[in-house]
């Protein structure tokens, strides 16, 4: 059976945790910071989980993390 090639755009956007959850950051946090609340921003520098309908995805295209 050949190895399965890593997505690449996945594999530096998702970590997985001990439990096998899917880590992810949170999005709009690039650009436009202007009119976002300091507490907005500082909120979308945690991690998240990802959502459960994605997780199958996600770790497809990571098998190897």
């Amino acid at each position: 059976m050949p190895k399965i090639k890593t997505h690449s755009g996945a594999k530096k956007r998702f970590k997985l945790t001990a439990n096998g959850k899917v880590k992810r950051a949170h999005a709009y946090k690039s650009h436009i910071l202007n009119k976002k609340t300091t507490k907005r921003k500082r909120n979308l520098r945690k991690t998240s989980v990802a959502d459960k309908t994605n997780v199958a995805a996600v770790k497809l295209m990571i098998p190897y993390k």
